[in-house]
């Protein structure tokens, strides 16, 4: 049986989407960005899977962040490159059991340049995403990441 309750995006206001929005600021300013990995990790279950459409799968923690620091963090990485959220494109999705809220669903759309002050009106090269976050001792932490659709330009809004 269906529940008739429907549960909707929330609100870019509200308290869920900010903690969620300064939490992909830690993975990817801080963490992809500026390469620190363990920070960012910090935010994942060990049993993090993320989901690439040209890289494969990860299955833990562990082997991400060790793909992190021997690929493009690696020391005076001539290739290194930097992610930026589309601006706007942030959605989250709570989820609920039985009333209690345990976790969300962040989609969102991003872009990479090899210029860490690249503008969006200056790239092509953007992806999709979407992360569960769970709440586990009352702390978010990232569970599993899909990211996909990675284009060589620009991606419309729906």
């Amino acid at each position: 049986m269906v529940s008739g309750i429907a549960m909707a995006q929330v609100d870019n206001n509200s308290e869920i989407f900010k903690t969620l929005k300064a939490k992909d600021s830690i993975l990817f300013k801080i963490g992809f960005n500026k390469c620190e990995v363990d920070k960012s990790a910090e935010l994942m279950f060990v049993d993090l899977e993320f989901y690439h459409d040209k890289g494969g799968v990860t299955n833990s923690k562990e082997a991400f962040v060790k793909i992190m620091k021997t690929g493009l963090c690696r020391p005076n990485n001539p290739e290194k490159t930097y992610r930026f959220l589309v601006e706007g494109s942030l959605e989250v999705f709570p989820l609920y059991n039985n009333g209690e809220l345990y976790g969300a669903l962040q989609n969102g759309k991003h872009f990479f340049s090899p210029n860490e002050l690249m503008t969006y009106e200056k790239t092509d090269n953007y992806a999709l995403f979407s992360h569960l976050w769970i709440i586990e001792n009352k702390a978010w932490k990232l569970k599993r990441v899909i990211s996909y659709n990675h284009v060589s330009k620009e991606i419309t809004k729906q």
